[in-house]
């Protein structure tokens, strides 16, 4: 099974997210709600959406400024803004705060969801090469075309989940992911199994990139919470 796509629907319209949410998940897409700009700003970091569609009229935190608070994590979460404003000079300033999209109320269902996958296939094309390139943090690389894992050059022998879950980490480092959010991602967001195993498949990564169990360079667990993979240098801390 592959993943679902991800889309968050950021609206104070209680009527418009409804329908948003039952006709977005007709299509397959994973859908979450946020009411306004300051639920939107608390849901992005932890859901980490595909793509979001936000009003830019709304209580607390407006879309603009959901857009200019969001910082360089905007590069990489393509947006459509659906606003009531239909002029083109509100078409236009929309587009000037770097939006990928823009559509005006009352929208055809169908002609959303063209616009969606128009914009995802642009996205997708986009970062292609970026996908290409090799992941390194210090002596580890990983080469995501060959599906090919290196410490100082020696390949480690990984299985399919390991990797996936070195993949996810490596690539976000910093990032803090719960049990429950791994186990979503990497075992698919159906999957309602044991978050055992996580710490299992944890353990057995560290035990094969890890030169020491005492002294950890990479998977760093943040007790109560998660794991946070930490982006090191090439050739080693400093």
């Amino acid at each position: 099974m592959s993943k679902k796509t991800k889309i968050l629907v950021v609206d104070d319209d209680e009527k418009i997210r409804k329908i948003m949410r039952y006709f977005l998940e007709k299509e397959g897409y994973e859908v979450y709600i946020a009411a306004d700009g300051e639920e939107a700003l608390r849901v992005i970091p932890v859901q980490q959406p595909d793509l979001i569609l936000l009003d830019l009229m709304m209580p607390k935190v407006s879309g603009p400024e959901v857009i200019a608070r969001l910082g360089e994590a905007r590069d990489h979460i393509p947006i459509i803004i659906l606003s009531a404003k239909g002029e083109e000079i509100d078409r236009i300033a929309g587009f000037r705060l770097g939006v990928d999209d823009y559509m005006t109320k009352p929208f055809s269902p169908v002609e959303l969801s063209l616009r969606i996958k128009a914009v995802l296939r642009r996205v997708y094309k986009g970062s292609s090469k970026a996908a290409d390139k090799p992941i390194i943090h210090g002596d580890l690389c990983i080469d995501n075309p060959s599906h090919k894992v290196t410490i100082k050059g020696e390949e480690i022998a990984l299985t399919g989940k390991e990797y996936d879950l070195l993949l996810l980490l490596a690539s976000n480092p910093g990032q803090v992911y719960t049990r429950m959010e791994l186990l979503q991602r990497i075992w698919e967001s159906d999957y309602e199994g044991d978050k055992k195993t996580v710490s299992v498949h944890i353990h057995r990564l560290r035990k094969k990139i890890e030169s020491s169990a005492s002294s950890l360079q990479y998977i760093n667990t943040v007790h109560g919470i998660g794991y946070r993979f930490e982006g090191l240098p090439c050739g080693g801390r400093e």
